[in-house]
């Protein structure tokens, strides 16, 4: 089952994600563009997860981060 985050949710688990992981954020987005190429959001969810031994809110977070991410270099 899939939860949603606020904003502000998201961004605090980002926030965390360089101390828990010990690991920056440009870098796991790295990793998601270099991982497989899954489509489905809860699949890269659950391959960071299974791949990387993530929390399911840090994945969920990353992958949620990636995925804005990408969309604005599209619109831009």
């Amino acid at each position: 089952m899939s939860q949603t985050f606020s904003e502000e949710t998201h961004r605090n688990l980002l926030s965390h994600i360089p101390n828990c992981t010990g690991r920056e954020i440009g870098d796991w987005l790295r990793t998601v563009d270099d991982g497989p190429a899954f489509l489905r959001f809860e699949e890269k969810v659950s391959w960071l997860r299974s791949e990387h031994d993530l929390s399911y809110g840090h994945a969920k977070a990353i992958v949620h981060e990636y995925d804005l991410r990408r969309a604005a270099r599209r619109l831009g």
